[in-house]
């Protein structure tokens, strides 16, 4: 048994986790997990560059979370940057922070590495489930960008491609700096022809037609998750392995669309950062459950967060 803490700073979100890790059993024993919304992606898409105020967010987030971290007296850490990151002319101020403040390095990975940490933490736990059939598509919606991996006992394609959240959000939905409340028609079909050429390309390498089971990660997943359990907050035992039909997801993604910010922001397990962004992420999903014809999306609360933390173990 080793004692691990494994970060993962996304384009909209930076969370950790330390655990007690038993490599001999397959489990992972959860000791702190959390989320802070900084959206560390604010304006990159746009400008190339972190923007200073989003950098000090994250760093904030990196000493609360360095005291977690020593609280516990996990052996080893491990932090991994995504996105937002690896697109950015200025990550080396990013770097240097993150290393005054907890001591590592981050690990700026590639969109393939994203991915196979993404699936190891997805599948880890599903094996032997006969009613769950192999091979896995596992999609990792994020906020700059969205890994596709097809595996069975291990990783066999992926693919990562740049319909995260936050970009499809700030690409499409934002005018004069605002969030249109409620996006228009014209916004919407922009977004979704953007979603379909990105699908095309993630199709080039993946096979994503010969997976035959869904496996939905990351927080427009769960929240959409949240909403269709109508949940009175946001609940990880209930989202966890919760599955959501084709059907809900269209229903729920199309109110997402109609909706007003005061309206998302009145669903009780609606996170705050996610409100102006949740619309998009939830039609990424609809799109790739329509491309590939499932039925369904089993969604995981585990994910590349814990997939590095396995890396570590």
């Amino acid at each position: 048994m080793s004692r691990v803490a494994a970060v993962d700073c996304g384009t909209n979100s930076i969370r950790l986790l330390v655990a007690d890790a038993d490599p001999a059993t397959g489990e992972l024993t959860d000791l702190d997990r959390r989320m802070t919304i900084v959206r560390l992606g604010q304006g990159v898409d746009r400008t190339g560059r972190l923007a200073p105020e989003a950098l000090q967010r994250t760093f904030a987030a990196c000493r609360e979370y360095a005291g977690v971290i020593k609280e516990h007296g996990a052996e080893r850490l491990r932090f991994v940057a995504t996105s937002a990151s690896r697109d950015a002319e200025n990550r080396d101020e990013f770097v240097r922070g993150v290393l005054d403040i907890l001591g590592v390095e981050p690990e700026v990975i590639s969109g393939d590495q994203e991915a196979e940490f993404s699936f190891t933490g997805a599948t880890k736990e599903l094996a032997g489930r006969d009613h769950l059939p192999k091979p896995y598509l596992v999609v990792d919606i994020g906020g700059g960008s969205t890994e596709f991996v097809v595996g069975d006992d291990r990783v066999r394609a992926a693919r990562s491609v740049d319909i995260g959240c936050v970009r499809m959000t700030e690409r499409h939905l934002v005018r004069d700096g605002v969030v249109s409340d409620p996006p228009s028609t014209e916004q919407i079909a922009a977004m979704r022809a953007d979603i379909e050429a990105a699908l095309d390309l993630a199709e080039e390498t993946v096979p994503l037609r010969e997976a035959r089971t869904l496996v939905g990660l990351a927080g427009s997943v769960t929240t959409v998750s949240a909403i269709a359990q109508e949940l009175p907050e946001y609940d990880s035992a209930a989202i966890h392995h919760s599955r959501v039909s084709h059907d809900r997801v269209r229903e729920i993604t199309e109110w997402l669309l109609r909706s007003t910010h005061a309206e998302r922001a009145a669903v009780p397990s609606m996170h705050p950062g996610r409100v102006d962004v949740i619309g998009a992420g939830a039609l990424v999903l609809l799109s790739i459950m329509e491309r590939i014809g499932a039925e369904e999306v089993v969604v995981s609360e585990h994910d590349i967060l814990d997939g590095i933390a396995w890396s570590v173990a």
